[in-house]
C-alpha cells in the first residue's frame, strides 16, 4: 500500500517557453537533416523561373547577364520563401491526420512552443536554399555585396519564420477540412508574388497594381533585398523591408499561438 492520495492531482510542470521551444525545433529539424533532398527538392519552382524566365528577361532587356542577374536574383531567392514557407503547414495536416499532433498536444511541452519551434525551423531551410541560389548563380555572372548577403538572409529568414508560422495557423484552422489549406495557399501565392515584382518590375504597371503593390509586406521585403544585394545597407527601402518582415513574423506567431492554444 502506498501513501499516495488517489485524489491528489498530478504535478504541475512549470513551463519552461525556450527549453520546450528548443526541443520542438530539434524535433521539427531531424526529418530536413535525415533527408536534406526535400530541402533541395522545394527549389524546383523557383530554379524553373532561373532557368527559363531568366534568359527571357535578359534576352528582352538587352543588358549584360551580370546585370539582370543582379535584378532578377533578389526576386527569385523571396521566390524561394515565399512557397517554401506557405506550404510547411501541410506538414502538420499530415500530422493532425496521423494523430501524432493530438500526442504532442499531451506532452508536457508549452503550446507557444509548439507552434514557435516550427516557426524557427523555417529559417534553416530558408537560408540554405538562398545560399544555393546564390552558388547556382554566380558561375552565370551574379555578384552580391556580402554583408549586404549576410542582412539579405537575415530578412529572409524573418519572412520565412513569418509565413511558416501563418501556414501552420492556416493548417490548424483547415484541420477538417484539409482541401481549404490547399485553396486559401494557392489561392494567394501568386497575387502575393506578381504584385510583390519578383518577376518583373511594376513601375510600368498600372496605378491600380502599384497602389495594391503598396499594401503588399512580400513588395517591400523584395525590394529590400533588392537594395541589401546590391550594398545599400541602411536606406528607407532596407528599413521599410525588415518593418514588413517584423509586422509579418509577429503576426504570424501570435495568430499561431492563439490558434494552438484552443486546440483541444
Amino acid at each position: 500500500m502506498t501513501t499516495a492520495t488517489l485524489g491528489r492531482p498530478a504535478p504541475v510542470t512549470a513551463e519552461r517557453p525556450f527549453h520546450d521551444t528548443w526541443h520542438v525545433f530539434v524535433r521539427e529539424m531531424r526529418p530536413a537533416l535525415r533527408d536534406p533532398f526535400s530541402v533541395i527538392f522545394s527549389l524546383l519552382q523557383p530554379l524553373v523561373f532561373l532557368g527559363l524566365f531568366g534568359p527571357l528577361l535578359i534576352g528582352s532587356s538587352g543588358a549584360p547577364a551580370s546585370e539582370t542577374l543582379a535584378w532578377f536574383v533578389p526576386g527569385i531567392l523571396a521566390m524561394t520563401v515565399l512557397f517554401g514557407a506557405s506550404g510547411t503547414g501541410s506538414n502538420l495536416l499530415f500530422e493532425m491526420q496521423t494523430g501524432s499532433h493530438e500526442r504532442t498536444l499531451v506532452a508536457p511541452v508549452s503550446r507557444s512552443a509548439l507552434l514557435v519551434g516550427r516557426a524557427l525551423k523555417e529559417i534553416a531551410p530558408t537560408i540554405v536554399q538562398a545560399l544555393l541560389v546564390v552558388a547556382v548563380t554566380f558561375p552565370f555572372g551574379f555578384r552580391a555585396s556580402f554583408p549586404g548577403l549576410l542582412a539579405g538572409l537575415v530578412l529572409l529568414a524573418l519572412f520565412g519564420m513569418g509565413l511558416g508560422a501563418l501556414s501552420y495557423t492556416l493548417a490548424l484552422a483547415s484541420a477538417k477540412k484539409d482541401w481549404m489549406f490547399w485553396a486559401v495557399q494557392q489561392t494567394l501565392i501568386f497575387p502575393l508574388m506578381i504584385l510583390s515584382g519578383m518577376l518583373l518590375p511594376l513601375s510600368e504597371a498600372p496605378a491600380w497594381m502599384r497602389a495594391v503593390a503598396v499594401a503588399n509586406p512580400v513588395s517591400h521585403i523584395v525590394s529590400a533585398e533588392h537594395a541589401l544585394l546590391d550594398g545599400a545597407l541602411l536606406t528607407p527601402t532596407v528599413l521599410k523591408g525588415f518593418t514588413a518582415a517584423l509586422l509579418l513574423a509577429a503576426a504570424g506567431l501570435t495568430l499561431g499561438i492563439r490558434t494552438m492554444r484552443r486546440q483541444h
